[in-house]
């Protein structure tokens, strides 16, 4: 039975026990050596497919040339106490990816995150858990893990960031989410190496404590660092481990202190939020309450996307902007105010605006899916696509407006209602009005056409075509789904190499 935990802020003088703290409970469920379930390990191995399809699909933009060839600097050394073979980036021929693992968490978390195509979890906050994967897989391969401890590893780092995600908004502070990566991350990598409790409890603190950022990353002009966001969580969260196994502390109470967390950058002193953290002795099963993105754009995005397809094929009128006198769409207030006309923010009716920014704009991708009748993660970013008259035209009558009914399902913590969609009016020029709505996205486990193996192993097949070599496809999908059975050094075959030659960044530092 999950168990809600109640934090709050404590002053100094009341000396809160550090088993009442947050992070010491997070710790305590890396530490439960439950088994994982069957239906987990699945989900697992799905989840570490999908991510290696975005970060193949993405092996030569540029935020993922510059990450790798930092990381590259930073071949594997020999050093004094913990050392391991280094871990691979995904993309480079073995013989010469080896880097330290904080430096592939880096490259591949990158690599992972530039599409904003993998998986998505939203409930008080949002989030990507499978941003959890990249460090925790390069800690495995570094020290020469086996499958089932790299399971136990990444169900922890999911169950962590989606209690945590359940239980506290950071958006409304305007913290980015990566806030929740570092405890999750190193949550995860503390059960994936058996570390002793004390040991996690001190990095989950300093996980936390370096990767608070505000969320200007997702705001406005949209850059490129909301790819290496996650990515650099991800790192933090190696280096915190690292640090705590070498009995380096934490600040304490992180979350409850008079100066910590909840205090000045969440809702104050007064405040207090319910976390649910499973029972000692409870499967973690957070990873099968996420879900993935059938196309390349925000998850908010995924069901309009769907629906936009649908009114494409039911109405192909609406297509034209000379047919068409508005649109409006009523949703979520996180829908509205974060990737809608809600948010203010002129670049998202911008056709110069960047791929970033387009991928957070609800009127721009609802416009094109609307005229395509289809989403491409490359063709449909294009700054022709963007640019095109007849788009721009039907982009500037799309809006958005806050519904309560939405925002309450978009809240609900019970997943036969949760949605992410609403409904959509489109007044055409003869007053006709056509009316459509959507809960959920077609590949949500309640949706349409719901996402199993077949299709992330179909959606690695598209992404890679081209990019990696068909041998190379087979190997790698043998490999992923033989997971509990890869034994100890054996990870490096969940890398993949690529086909195409990886291109390399300008000079900087090192």
């Amino acid at each position: 039975m999950t168990v809600k935990h109640t934090v709050r802020t404590y002053s100094s003088k009341e000396n809160l026990p550090r088993e009442e703290q947050l992070a010491y409970k997070l710790a305590k469920v890396a530490t439960d050596p439950v088994e994982v379930d069957p239906d987990v390990v699945d989900m697992v191995i799905n989840r570490i497919i999908d991510n290696a399809s975005v970060a193949i699909a993405s092996l030569n933009r540029a935020p993922i040339v510059s990450a790798r060839t930092q990381a590259l600097g930073h071949k594997v050394t020999e050093g004094s106490g913990f050392t391991g073979n280094g871990a691979l980036l995904y993309g480079a021929p073995d013989n010469n990816a080896a880097v330290s693992p904080e430096w592939a968490a880096w490259a591949n978390g990158v690599a992972v995150r530039e599409l904003d195509y993998h998986d998505t979890f939203l409930a008080a906050e949002y989030s990507h858990p499978g941003d959890n994967i990249p460090p925790i897989l390069a800690v495995a391969q570094h020290v020469g893990s086996n499958g089932k401890d790299l399971i136990r590893g990444i169900a922890t780092g999911y169950e962590v960031q989606v209690d945590l995600v359940k239980g506290i908004c950071l958006h409304e502070h305007k913290i980015d989410h990566i806030a929740h990566i570092g405890p999750s991350a190193a949550a995860g990598i503390g059960t994936l190496l058996g570390l002793d409790i004390e040991i996690i409890f001190q990095a989950i603190g300093q996980g936390l404590h370096t990767t608070t950022a505000t969320r200007q990353s997702r705001k406005g002009e949209i850059s490129t660092w909301k790819a290496h966001a996650p990515a650099f969580a991800g790192k933090m969260a190696i280096e915190a481990v690292d640090r705590a196994m070498r009995g380096q502390t934490s600040p304490t109470p992180i979350y409850e202190g008079e100066d910590g967390v909840i205090a000045w950058l969440l809702s104050g002193p007064d405040a207090s939020y319910e976390v649910p953290l499973p029972e000692q002795g409870e499967a973690k099963r957070a990873i099968l309450d996420t879900y993935t993105k059938e196309h390349s754009a925000e998850y908010q995005a995924q069901a309009w996307i769907d629906l936009a397809r649908k009114l494409h094929n039911d109405h192909p009128e609406v297509a034209d902007p000379n047919n068409v006198q508005s649109i409006l769409i009523k949703t979520s207030h996180h829908t509205h105010y974060v990737i809608g006309s809600g948010a203010n923010d002129p670049q998202k009716y911008d056709p110069t605006a960047s791929r970033e920014t387009l991928d957070h704009s609800i009127p721009y991708i609802f416009t094109v899916a609307l005229q395509d009748g289809a989403w491409h993660h490359v063709d449909s970013y294009a700054p022709e696509r963007a640019g095109r008259e007849d788009t721009v035209a039907l982009w500037n009558k799309v809006t958005t407006e806050e519904d309560p009914e939405w925002t309450r399902r978009y809240h609900s913590l019970d997943i036969s209602e949760k949605a992410f969609g609403g409904s959509v009016e489109i007044t055409l020029t003869d007053g006709t009005v056509i009316t459509d709505q959507i809960a959920v996205a077609d590949a949500h486990p309640l949706g349409a056409r719901p996402f199993a193996r077949e299709q992330y192993i179909n959606k690695f097949r598209t992404l890679a075509e081209g990019l990696v070599a068909p041998e190379e496809i087979e190997r790698f999908l043998d490999a992923v789904q033989r997971l509990p059975e890869l034994g100890a050094g054996e990870l490096g075959q969940l890398n993949i190499v690529a086909a195409v030659e990886l291109e390399k960044a300008q000079k900087g530092i090192f």
